[in-house]
C-alpha cells in the first residue's frame, strides 16, 4: 500500500510538471539561442587525473540510434554546424581497457549542440565511454523527461537553466548527487536538496550604448527604476526570451506577486521596444537605437571578441542584492531510474573540472563555478556580483510567470 501511495504520489507529480512544461515550450520559453560568435573551435584537453581514453568514443544526436565516431556524429544533422574534432596537435591519448568498452551514457541536453558538443566528445575520448545525446531546449527536454517518467533511457539532463532542473526535481525525478561532487560548487548555486548542481553561470546585466551613457552618473541603482518616464522609450527587453522570464520568477519570489505585475505595466506603459532575444538587444543598443536594455552578460563578450573595443556597448553590473543582479546557471542532474549512476557522476565531476570550467569561460564566455578557474576578460569576479538572496532551485513557476506576462498585455 505505502509502494502504491508513493507511486500515484509521483504519477501526479510528473503529470502536473508536464502540463507546465508543455504550456512553456508552446510559449518559446527555456530555449538557448545560438550565440553570435563562431562555434567553439576545439575542446578541452583532458586532466591529468583522467582514467584513460578512447578514442572511439561516440556522440549521437539520438539517444537511440546507433554510436559513431565523434567526427562522424558531429555531420549527423544537418541544420546543426558540426562541432570541432579535437585539437591535433594534443598528445595522441591511449585505447581504453577491454572493459571500458561497454560502458555508456545516455544525455538529454537542454544546452545547444554548438555550445556543448565539443564537452561531450572530450569526455568520451578521456574515459572511452560511449555518450549517446539528445539535444533540445530545456523545458522541451524536461517535457520530453516527465512524459517518458520511468521508462526514460536517460542517465543524465544538462540543462540551460535551473528552473527546469527544479520541475524534475519536484518531479521525483532525480537523484542525490554525492557530497563530494557537490561541494565544488558555491551553496547559492546548487539544490538544497543537493538534487542537481549549477556547472556555469551568467549574469543578467544592463547592456547601455557607450555614446548616450554615463553608467556612473546616468544609470539608476534598481532594476525597477527604468520605470521612471526618463526612460521611456529607451528601454530594450525580450519578454520572449527564457532568461528573461526567469527573471521575472526571480522578481516574483523576492518582491512578490503585485510588485513584479507593477514593475512589467511599468516598463510596458513606458514604450519598452520589444526584441526577440537577447542578441538583437546587445546589437540594438550598440547601434543606439536604444540606450539600454536587459540581458546575460555574455553576449556583449562574444560581440567583443568578434569586432573588438570599438563595439559601441558594454554592461553595467547594478550588484546590491537588486533582482537586476540575478545570476542563473547551467546545470546537471542524475536520473533516479538510471542504472549508470557512476559513470554519471564521473561525468558531473568532468563538467565541474578546470579543463571543461576553463572551456565554459573561454568558449562560452560563461561564468566558471568550480576548480578555481576565472572568468576571462573584463568581466568582474564572481564574488563581486552581490546577486539577490534567491533560491534558483525555485524558479520553476515557469506556469505563472507566463500567466503574469499575459495578464500584464507583455506577451500576446
Amino acid at each position: 500500500m505505502k509502494s502504491l501511495s508513493r507511486r500515484c504520489i509521483r504519477a501526479f507529480r510528473l503529470s502536473a510538471g508536464l502540463l507546465l512544461l508543455t504550456l512553456a515550450v508552446a510559449c518559446g520559453g527555456g530555449a538557448e539561442p545560438p550565440p553570435p560568435a563562431p562555434a567553439p573551435t576545439s575542446p578541452p584537453a583532458a586532466s591529468s587525473a583522467s582514467t584513460s581514453v578512447s578514442a572511439s568514443a561516440a556522440t549521437s544526436p539520438n539517444p537511440t540510434a546507433t554510436p559513431t565516431s565523434p567526427a562522424a556524429s558531429g555531420s549527423a544533422s544537418a541544420s546543426t554546424p558540426a562541432p570541432a574534432s579535437p585539437n591535433p596537435t594534443a598528445t595522441p591519448v591511449p585505447a581504453a581497457p577491454a572493459d571500458y568498452r561497454d560502458r555508456t551514457l545516455t544525455v538529454y541536453s537542454g544546452r545547444s549542440q554548438t555550445l556543448v558538443h565539443p564537452l561531450l566528445v572530450a569526455f568520451g575520448e578521456q574515459t572511452g565511454i560511449d555518450i549517446r545525446v539528445k539535444y533540445s531546449g530545456s523545458a522541451s527536454t524536461a517535457a520530453t523527461l516527465l512524459e517518458e517518467g520511468d521508462n526514460t533511457p536517460a542517465d543524465v539532463v544538462f540543462m540551460q537553466d535551473p528552473g527546469s532542473l527544479g520541475i524534475l526535481a519536484d518531479s521525483g525525478m532525480l537523484a542525490p548527487i554525492p557530497q563530494e561532487t557537490l561541494d565544488k560548487v558555491d551553496s547559492r548555486f546548487r539544490s538544497p536538496a543537493g538534487l542537481w548542481i549549477g556547472t556555469s553561470g551568467r549574469a543578467r546585466t544592463i547592456i547601455y550604448n557607450t555614446d548616450a551613457i554615463d553608467p556612473e552618473s546616468d544609470l539608476p541603482l534598481s532594476i525597477l527604476d527604468f520605470t521612471e518616464p526618463e526612460w521611456r522609450g529607451r528601454v530594450g527587453w525580450a519578454p520572449r526570451n527564457g532568461s528573461f522570464q526567469a527573471f521575472v520568477t526571480a522578481l516574483r519570489l523576492q518582491l512578490g506577486e503585485d510588485a513584479a505585475r507593477q514593475w512589467l505595466e511599468g516598463i510596458r506603459d513606458n514604450d519598452a521596444v520589444d526584441y526577440p532575444n537577447n542578441t538583437t538587444i546587445v546589437t540594438a543598443a550598440a547601434a543606439g537605437e536604444v540606450d539600454v536594455g536587459f540581458v546575460n552578460h555574455y553576449y556583449l563578450e562574444r560581440f567583443l571578441e568578434e569586432h573588438g573595443q570599438g563595439f559601441g556597448a558594454r554592461n553595467h553590473y547594478i550588484g546590491n542584492g537588486d533582482p537586476g543582479a540575478l545570476v542563473l546557471v547551467a546545470g546537471v542532474g542524475i536520473l533516479d531510474v538510471s542504472e549508470n549512476k557512476d559513470i554519471a557522476v564521473e561525468f558531473v565531476d568532468f563538467l565541474l573540472g578546470e579543463p571543461a570550467q576553463t572551456y565554459f569561460a573561454q568558449q562560452i564566455k560563461e561564468y566558471p563555478v568550480s576548480a578555481g578557474v576565472e572568468p576571462v576578460g573584463d568581466l568582474p569576479p564572481m564574488a563581486s556580483l552581490d546577486p539577490p538572496d534567491v533560491d534558483l532551485g525555485n524558479l520553476n513557476d515557469l506556469e505563472g510567470t507566463l500567466k503574469l506576462l499575459r495578464e500584464t498585455d507583455v506577451l500576446p
